[in-house]
């Protein structure tokens, strides 16, 4: 079942999760709570990109993802009241500046998705990878596509994305414990 917002006051104040930064009030919709982007970016490295043309990744067991995203990116700060112009075709890593903790024992897990008046300027924020599992800590790592026919500026601090809260039927016998639980930004 879906938290409203009211559940997900609730579950904030008896620490059953938490969102640090907490949010505005203003942030809050009947079934969501939007979260918002950090100064921090991931963007590619399109030199190393052409050093490498040809190079083929095998995703697998052995495939580590903070080496490629080291070896293929560059992390940068967005420039205060610039932004980062995000243009149409245009693909970076971007990370909620909150904070998320998911305790195994409060039965819940999350979906991180757009926020439709960013998705009809063609702005996408999750590539097919919405979710997030009982036992998380946290920033939310956002995946960001410019889809549409103009730049997009984005800014510190600027609404993002929408996080939706979801009850388990029961407590996971394993959180989660994957390679981006307390991930560096």
């Amino acid at each position: 079942m879906i938290l409203t917002d009211r559940e997900i006051q609730i579950f904030l104040a008896n620490r059953q999760l938490s969102i640090k930064p907490e949010p505005d009030p203003v942030l809050y919709s009947s079934t969501s709570v939007d979260l918002t982007l950090a100064k921090q970016l991931r963007v590619w490295s399109f030199d190393q990109i052409e050093k490498s043309k040809g190079e083929i990744i095998t995703p697998g067991p052995k495939f580590s993802y903070p080496e490629f995203r080291d070896k293929y990116t560059k992390r940068i700060s967005i420039p205060p009241g610039k932004g980062y112009i995000l243009s149409p075709d245009a693909f970076v890593l971007a990370w909620t500046r909150e904070t998320i903790n998911l305790p195994n024992c409060s039965r819940v897990a999350a979906r991180v998705e757009g926020k439709s008046s960013l998705a009809r300027l063609g702005l996408a924020v999750h590539v097919t990878a919405p979710t997030i599992h009982a036992g998380f800590e946290g920033p939310i790592q956002l995946e960001l596509c410019n889809h549409g026919p103009v730049s997009i500026r984005l800014t510190p601090g600027m609404p993002i994305c929408q996080l939706i809260f979801e009850t388990t039927l029961g407590t996971p016998a394993k959180g989660y414990s994957g390679i981006f639980l307390k991930q560096k930004r």
